[in-house]
This record gives structure tokens, C-alpha cells and sequence, in this order.
């Protein structure tokens, strides 16, 4: 069995389809429906079974044939301001389940994020001089990633962190706000054929990467078996205007 947390949601619930796409139907999605219109992400998809977060936390040790978890759960806020929340459901959580993980030798791929590196002045290097979160969604996503580097040397099984740039494509539309950039353009030339964007936006340049070239990453790296803590994007920066022209 594979375990997706987060498998309800935007990158979880693609990460599934990606699995399913390769002849996977023994799925645990975890996730919390507290939201839900997460559900709908789940309607086309083969999956096992599914648990609340809570419920998965409680049972963790009843599940003996679990090969891989891919931990794609998380609060992705980067406005949320309450860090003892924060902190206990991104760090805490992802603790709970690397432990786990290392003890049984369960293949373990996380989401981390390019928040670790706040503003970018200092690169985009997987290095501790780069980093320097400007949030605490982004600190949450630091803090773990530190965890992981001082286990890494002594795991004996996978372990691999993934920091996801800016990543758009289907399966976002529960997250309001938090959709991406490219979302929202999307849906605002559907519904008045025209976009709006902010005076100067053509200066402000992300690395926006497609969804479905996420989930490659993730296959990928499962299938090598390799561990680490590496960037999941394209390398180039395209600005919002950009962004805007080809949609």
C-alpha cells in the first residue's frame, strides 16, 4: 500500500493520479474534508480507502504493508499567523511520520517549498546560506527540512524532500486565495474575457511550474530510491505578465 497525505488536495490529489496512472489502486489518501469541496478532487480517482488525518495519527501502527508514504499534507498559508498551529500540524505532523517511516523502513517523499528561501536575495541553492523564510509557513518548511538533514546521514531507507516552486494546473480550485497566480488569470478570462494585473507585475518573476511536471519529480525520485532535500521547479523565473500572455 501507498499512503498520500494531503491526497485530497491541490498536489496530493495529482500525485494520485500520476500513481494510478502507473497501475497503483492500493492507496490510502489522508487528508482532513473539513473543506468539502476537496472532495471533488477525489471523485475520478482508484484509492483503497481514505482517513482523517486524526484517525490516520491513531492507527498509525496498524498498517504493516505500507511501501511508501508520500507526505503532500500541510497548512500552505503562507498569511496564517497563528505558528503554534503552524508548527504543529507541518512540523509536528511530518516528524510523527519520518519517525515513523525510519523505523519500518517505509519509503518516505515530503513536500517542503521554496519559502525556505524567503525573498530569494540569497539564491536558490539547497544550503543553509540561502535560507531565510519570511513566514512561518516558510519557517515550518525550514525547520523540517533541518530535521531531516541531521537524520539523512543515518537513514536507512529513502527520505526526500521536494521544495515545490510555484506550482499551477488542475485540481486547485478549493484553495480560494492560496490558488495560484495562474489560476486565477485563468478564471477571470473565462469569466469576463479579460485579466487583470497589478501596475509593474511584468517586474515580479516566479518560477511557475505545471503540476503534472511535479508529480514526474516525485515518481521519479520514488523509483530511484534516492534521498535528499532538492528543488522542484523549472530553473527559469517568468514573470506574471508573462504568465498572463500565454494563458
Amino acid at each position: 500500500m501507498i499512503v498520500v497525505t494531503g491526497g485530497a488536495g491541490f498536489i496530493g490529489s495529482n500525485i494520485v493520479k500520476g500513481l494510478n496512472d502507473a497501475g497503483e489502486e492500493d492507496i490510502l489518501v489522508v487528508d482532513n474534508l473539513s473543506n468539502a469541496e476537496k472532495h471533488l478532487n477525489l471523485n475520478s480517482l482508484s484509492i483503497a480507502d481514505y482517513l482523517d488525518k486524526d484517525d490516520y495519527l491513531n492507527s498509525l501502527n496498524k498498517f504493516q504493508n505500507v511501501s511508501a508514504i508520500f507526505h503532500q499534507g500541510a497548512c500552505s498559508s503562507t498569511t496564517e499567523q497563528d505558528g503554534k498551529y503552524m508548527m504543529s500540524n507541518n512540523y509536528e505532523y511530518s516528524k510523527t511520520l519520518l519517525n515513523h517511516c525510519l523505523k519500518n523502513k517505509i519509503d518516505f517523499l515530503y513536500a517542503s517549498s521554496a519559502a525556505v528561501y524567503g525573498n530569494g536575495e540569497k539564491g536558490f541553492v539547497e544550503e543553509r546560506e540561502s535560507e531565510y523564510p519570511l513566514n512561518v509557513y516558510g519557517f515550518s518548511k525550514f525547520a523540517f527540512d533541518n530535521y531531516v538533514r541531521l537524520i539523512l546521514p543515518k537513514a536507512e531507507s529513502q527520505v526526500m524532500g521536494l521544495r515545490y516552486f510555484n506550482v499551477y494546473g488542475p485540481q486547485e480550485n478549493h484553495k480560494g486565495r492560496m490558488a495560484s497566480v495562474a489560476f486565477h488569470l485563468f478564471h477571470q478570462l473565462q469569466e469576463t474575457g479579460k485579466m487583470k494585473l497589478f501596475e509593474g507585475s511584468g517586474n515580479f518573476r516566479r518560477d511557475f511550474i505545471h503540476v503534472a511536471d511535479t508529480v514526474k519529480i516525485n515518481l521519479h525520485f520514488y523509483e530511484s530510491k534516492s534521498s535528499g532535500i532538492f528543488n522542484a521547479g523549472t530553473g527559469k523565473a517568468r514573470s506574471f505578465e508573462d504568465i498572463a500572455t500565454t494563458l
